[in-house]
């Protein structure tokens, strides 16, 4: 084991032989951590976090309690999801702050300064890019990306084969959807898809966006609407089902908000 402390500093803990912390490691009580984990440099662990095999932490990473980092998905009889794949381990990038009671699956690869607040799950397969935010109790399910710079806000559920594009805003209690059929017969293996929201895009509180859409760059959703079809760049929808409003003001555009 290298740590910056010594054995004597972590005896309320299980910190395999094989894991290697860096220099200024500070870990809470009763935490695991198995084997040959990596935590860089100057991380703050706190109480019952478990770091499960192979799990790569960058440096000056601060996680919480209770929270977990690298869990084995879990299969039901019943699911849909059948592979047997054997997945890399997760990887936690520099600078990231990880709140409390969080569940990071293995798989996964977040990027450098990302902020995963309090009781949200991030699946397996799933790529967070840099400096984005994922809100209290905020659900990325399997085989998502998400791009840089993005805010996912408390309740928002990200579907799985999803794609979030860099720039993107999803309000409080967003839900999107990638099956048509509701899981009743085998037709639904055929179109199931999750949402594409690209670059710049919006979508207001309490919004639904149905399986296989997209959301075009720089559009707006309002709150509360569904969204049936494909939205175009640059447009605002609203309603159920939601239909054009008007085009977003030029100001709002992103290409003039002065951000890349």
């Amino acid at each position: 084991m290298e740590t910056g402390k010594t054995p004597t500093e972590f005896s309320n803990n299980f910190i395999d032989k094989s894991a290697k912390t860096g220099n200024g490691f500070n870990c809470g009580k009763f935490c695991v951590i198995e084997a040959d984990a990596v935590i860089g440099n100057d991380c703050t662990i706190g109480h019952n976090v478990v770091i499960h095999s192979g799990t790569v932490i960058g440096n000056g990473v601060r996680i919480d309690d209770n929270t977990v980092i690298g869990k084995q998905p879990l299969r039901a009889k019943r699911s849909i999801f059948k592979s047997d794949k054997k997945y890399e381990p997760a990887k936690i990038g520099d600078e990231c702050l990880i709140g409390a009671q969080v569940v990071i699956y293995t798989g996964c690869e977040i990027a450098n300064n990302v902020l995963i607040a309090d009781s949200a799950a991030v699946r397996e397969d799933v790529k967070v890019g840099e400096s984005t935010i994922v809100g209290r109790s905020c659900t990325i399910e399997n085989f998502t990306t998400i791009g840089r710079k993005c805010k996912l806000e408390t309740n928002s559920y990200i579907t799985a084969y999803s794609e979030i594009e860099d720039y993107c805003f999803i309000a409080p209690g967003v839900v999107t959807t990638n099956d048509n059929y509701l899981g009743r017969t085998e037709e639904r293996f055929k179109h199931f898809k999750g949402v594409t929201i690209r670059k710049g895009a919006r979508v207001g509180a309490g919004a639904i966006i149905l399986p296989g859409l997209e959301i075009g760059e720089d559009a707006v959703i309002a709150a509360g609407a569904v969204v049936t079809k494909n939205v175009p760049a640059g447009k605002i929808y609203a309603g159920m089902p939601a239909k054009e409003l008007r085009d977003v003001p030029e100001e709002q555009l992103l290409k003039n908000q002065g951000w890349e």
